[in-house]
């Protein structure tokens, strides 16, 4: 894997061609979303398993995943070849330290989903989960649909910024970012890494390769200031 500072990753890869196209465009890692609560997979299991295979350090895949038990966790990872998951569903404290168990190979990020006012409950969660998990990924809850990820919203980018001041490992930020934003998030927040899904996207649903590229550049150029 590659270090997990000044990390990209692109999540919602449907094909092999999307994945090539964004690989070439600079970023570290892509996200597979998969066995959706909804049931609508952006890509089969066997397609993902294929790209994720022909990948070449540092470059890695990630499964994006609602499941919430240690075992099943475990499981599909093996049956996908991945060596992180990020997991968005409400897990159990005791089910992410049955998971560091059973893979401690496995590179865990764990989705703190940022709603109007629930930043206490977030800085406690990471206070019970931090032995258990290598990075947190903030996300953006939307109120219309209760979707957990993938809404194309931004959140406040203070308790973003007060999570990764208080959290022992590093945090991935996400939510709504794309070319335009992801400069001043790196530069108001300063995460570990950046994460962006339909922010990316065409009016087709396929990533753009022009968005992807600014996207990459942008939070290449805010990582170097930063420092």
């Amino acid at each position: 894997m590659t270090t997990v500072d000044k990390l990209v990753q692109v999540a919602g890869i449907i094909d092999a061609a999307e994945a090539g196209m964004i690989i070439e465009e600079g970023a570290d890692w892509i996200g597979f979303a998969l066995r959706l609560p909804s049931g609508k997979d952006d890509i089969a299991e066997p397609d993902a398993a294929a790209i994720i295979k022909g990948l070449e350090p540092p470059h890695a895949g990630v499964l994006i995943s609602y499941l919430t038990e240690a075992e099943e966790i475990s499981e599909f990872c093996q049956e996908l070849g991945v060596v992180a998951v990020q997991l968005h569903g409400d897990v159990e404290t005791t089910q992410l330290r049955r998971l560091k168990e059973l893979r401690p190979d496995l590179f865990v990020l764990k989705s703190l989903v940022v709603k109007q006012d629930n930043a206490d409950e977030l800085v406690k969660l990471v206070d019970e989960t931090h032995p258990f998990v290598d990075m947190y990924i903030t996300d953006t809850f939307d109120p219309r649909t209760g979707a957990k990820g993938a809404t194309g919203l931004t959140h406040d980018w203070n308790v973003s910024a007060e999570l990764v001041r208080r959290s022992p490992k590093p945090l991935m930020m996400a939510g709504g970012l794309n070319p335009e934003n992801v400069g001043a998030a790196i530069r108001a927040v300063r995460p570990a890494a950046v994460d962006a899904h339909t922010g990316l996207e065409g009016p087709d649903g396929r990533k753009d390769r022009a968005k992807v590229a600014k996207f990459v550049a942008e939070a290449r150029a805010a990582f170097a200031e930063i420092g």
